[in-house]
């Protein structure tokens, strides 16, 4: 995000803002039980990286064949109350030459003060907020199984992730992953991007978010749900952030099969069937 503050010439200063990761103690979401502090039974930790990593490349891969819409809101905040508000509303689709490509149906007048998007908020709604860690990207992070936890119905391992190093140029995810027992997928992420980018007269703040997946054609746990509720640490004072992101309608590129939000119609009764589970539970 971009602070908008006045300085003594007058001039106005865009400053991107950056803010350090919340103790992982804060993490706790509705739909969770305790977090298990046990080993993994008839598996080890590095295998469980292994395949989850395996599923992760799997599951990039299938993304990409697909398409969906995308709904963004950012609020701003005076003290308690919303005082600004930027929504868009986008289909993420293929052109004639099998480009990517986000079309934009609704998007109303931007009002958010204090702050405004910066290009690395919009990169990361298309590619970190939905975070994937598959085998080419292991070799970068620091994994550590953390223990076990319920999700809803679903049984997970805990892991916390850091970069090893940070490359010049380079963005990382930095937090915790839960990772489903059966299907080896990543079913919610919390955390944030980093670095932090600063400079002299800017500071760049990224905000902890919460991803939540489901499962998608009875396969794959695709991201359906982000939010955002945190303070943003600028220099000249803290700003209140609430953001929300959707990515619904999942659509297999050139199937008329619509795979739509929170559990409706997300394949034929074969692929609802495949797993009893439920979703880990987002908060309204």
């Amino acid at each position: 995000m971009k602070t908008m503050h006045s300085v003594r010439n007058g001039f106005w200063v865009a400053a991107l803002v950056c803010l350090g990761l919340m103790p992982l103690t804060a993490v706790a979401q509705k739909g969770e039980g305790d977090l298990r502090l046990e080993q993994p039974k008839n598996i080890t930790a590095e295998q469980i990286i292994e395949k989850f990593a395996a599923k992760e490349k799997e599951f990039k891969e299938a993304r990409e064949k697909y398409t969906w819409q995308q709904s963004v809101k950012v609020q701003s905040f005076d003290g308690g109350t919303v005082d600004g508000e930027f929504q868009q509303v986008s289909n993420i689709l293929f052109d004639d030459k099998g480009r990517r490509i986000e079309q934009v149906t609704f998007a109303p007048q931007n009002t958010l003060q204090h702050f405004s998007m910066s290009p690395e908020d919009f990169e990361d709604i298309q590619k970190r907020l939905p975070f994937v860690m598959t085998t080419d990207e292991i070799p970068e992070y620091d994994v550590n199984y953390v223990g076990q936890q319920k999700e809803d119905e679903l049984n997970t391992y805990v892991f916390d992730v850091k970069p090893k190093r940070i490359d010049k140029g380079k963005r990382y995810f930095q937090g915790r992953i839960w990772v489903d027992d059966t299907d080896f997928q990543i079913v919610k992420t919390y955390g944030k991007n980093v670095p932090d980018i600063k400079s002299k007269n800017n500071e760049n703040l990224f905000p902890n978010f919460t991803t939540w997946r489901e499962l998608i054609d009875g396969k794959y746990w695709f991201p359906t749900y982000t939010k955002i509720d945190d303070d943003l640490h600028f220099s000249t004072g803290d700003q209140h952030i609430r953001q929300i992101v959707k990515y619904t309608n999942y659509k297999r590129f050139g199937s008329n099969v619509t795979i739509t939000y929170e559990g409706q119609n997300i394949g034929n009764d074969k692929d609802k069937n495949k797993k009893d589970q439920a979703p880990p539970q987002k908060p309204e």
